[in-house]
């Protein structure tokens, strides 16, 4: 039998134009918006902007905190009276809350309908002579709808890939086998690398600093064809680009992107170094979502990082750290790993005894608590104990302004260390020492490249970066099961990782619910 799925939030279309005296003509109001808006290239740029706007959501806490909670970097947490949903996520368990992974169904295909407006309405634009603009909007709508595209795939397995804005016939299609997706997406990323120019993300000054270039292309199709080899084991990118060429383009990014390593560490992240930050705009940033805190409380504008919240320490500021809600403490073992001299260790967690603070953890009501939390992404205090975010006006929950770095030029080195490693081996090498070098600050603590050593040093170097789940998905169930049980005979960290979900999260129920039953739950999750 077929398999069937109804879309919803394929509305909230931005609206452009002003209200006509015919508002009651026989047609839809929006079509008829989208019908006459699209005629020169400033029209385009602000599609183009819609779609970007999508990425903000992102970071509201869905994808980046559940797969953290669900991989064996961190548990629920929050607080002892919140809801069970992020105990849910940690624990594989679907009880509490059936719309629990609606935000990110919901944010992914706003964005692919965004994206699919403004590529079927780049034909309307009159371009003049500036055909080139026309090719470079298309290129950064592609690769944005690849990327909305992956961010559902890579969580529910199977979805519904669409080139196209759909109409009321087609609001029952099929989920299609992940081949298709892919192919959909490869083609995407392609047309966007071959298409961007050189420009470099990161570059002092660039006033398209936060817009997608040719290297921010080219890592993405590393990263989709990893994921897509190892979590279905195929040899190829759904037939449309190979080990080859993928290896050619993250080399590429690697050699000629100016993108590099800063020298510590530490100065990526603002907890971390309040002294020696590099600032947002730092050459190892190949592409990031840009915030900031203009909203100033104003909880109709969407601005702000709102993810930060979730992750801060709860109950109150503490030292440099501003307040939040708690969520996702980090699993000690995690800590553990790291080698004592690594500087990665101190940069990534706040360790509460080790730093001298005096977290209370009952009296802060915090759920699971482990002595360690996040200080990437956390939000700081001023001298006087203050949220910075709070001091200029802000309110501590929308307004914090961290950029989400998605692709880090180490991040890079790494999948360049994993795609090179058959072919040139020597190649490989010297990528992976790229990145231990910098964590150690020396040379004495080089490991050979191998398989296995590359995919710790992505655990470590890229910790609550939300990719180790998908990074264990591709290595197997067997290896998921291993990283991710926990049993240290307290049963509030209890997990067991169930394999005949195959990885994949629930589908929101009310995607099954408006199927009338022509599409069943994801493995293991009824």
């Amino acid at each position: 039998m077929k398999r069937y799925i109804k879309l919803f939030a394929l509305s909230s279309l931005l609206v452009l134009g002003a209200c006509s005296e015919d508002f009651l003509e026989n047609e839809p109001y929006t079509d008829k918006v989208t019908d006459n808006f699209y005629k020169t290239p400033a029209d385009a740029f602000e599609g183009l902007v819609a779609i970007y706007d999508v990425l903000q959501r992102e970071a509201y806490g869905t994808q980046l905190i559940v797969s953290e909670q669900a991989s064996d970097n961190c548990f629920g947490g929050f607080g002892i009276a919140d809801p069970a949903r992020d105990l849910e996520w940690d624990r594989f368990l679907y009880s509490m809350d059936k719309e629990m992974n609606a935000d990110t169904w919901k944010n992914s295909y706003l964005g692919i309908y965004r994206a699919n407006i403004l590529l079927e309405n780049l034909g309307k634009v009159d371009w003049g002579t500036n055909t080139a603009l026309k090719t470079r909007y298309e290129a950064e709508a592609r690769f944005l709808r690849a990327h909305f595209h992956f961010q559902a795939a890579k969580m529910f397995g199977n979805i519904i890939p669409l080139d196209h804005t759909v109409t009321t016939s087609e609001f029952e299609l099929p989920r299609q086998a992940p081949e298709v997706t892919y192919a959909l997406i490869a083609n995407d990323l392609k047309f966007a690398a071959e298409n961007l120019g050189p420009e470099n993300f990161s570059q002092q000054g660039n006033a398209n600093f936060g817009r997608i270039t040719k290297w921010a292309a080219e890592a993405y199709i590393a990263r989709t064809f990893l994921f897509y080899t190892g979590a279905y084991t195929k040899t190829d990118l759904a037939g449309v680009i190979t080990k080859d060429q993928a290896t050619a383009y993250i080399n590429d990014v690697v050699n000629n992107s100016g993108h590099g390593l800063v020298a510590d560490f530490a100065n990526l992240w603002l907890a971390a170094s309040l002294e020696n930050f590099v600032g947002e705009d730092n050459t190892e940033m190949v592409w990031a979502v840009r915030f900031n805190g203009s909203g100033k409380g104003n909880w109709d504008l969407h601005e702000g990082n709102r993810f930060q919240v979730n992750i801060a320490p709860r109950g109150g500021s503490i030292g440099r750290y501003a307040t939040g809600w708690g969520g996702a403490p980090v699993n000690p073992k995690l800590v553990n790993d790291y080698d004592t001299a690594d500087t990665r260790k101190a940069a990534s967690f706040i360790d509460y005894v080790g730093e001298g603070l005096n977290f209370n953890a009952q009296a802060r009501e915090q759920r699971q608590y482990t002595g360690y939390s996040w200080k990437k992404y956390c939000p700081i205090t001023n001298a006087a104990g203050t949220a910075v975010v709070e001091a200029n006006g802000g309110n501590f929950q929308i307004d914090n302004y961290q950029d989400y770095a998605v692709i880090r030029f180490a991040d890079v080195l790494l999948m360049a260390a994993e795609l090179n490693l058959t072919s040139n081996a020597a190649l490989a090498q010297t990528d992976l020492d790229r990145v231990r070098d910098r964590a150690f600050k020396s040379t004495t603590h080089r490991v050979t490249a191998t398989l296995p050593n590359i995919m710790e040093e992505r655990r470590l170097e890229l910790a609550l970066e939300g990719l180790r789940y998908f990074d264990l998905i591709r290595q197997g169930m067997s290896a998921m099961k291993l990283a991710i049980d926990n049993n240290t005979g307290d049963s509030q960290f209890n997990v067991t990782f169930r394999t005949e979900t195959q990885g994949w999260f629930p589908l929101p129920q009310s995607q099954v619910v408006l199927s009338n039953g022509s599409i069943t739950q994801n493995p293991g999750w009824n």
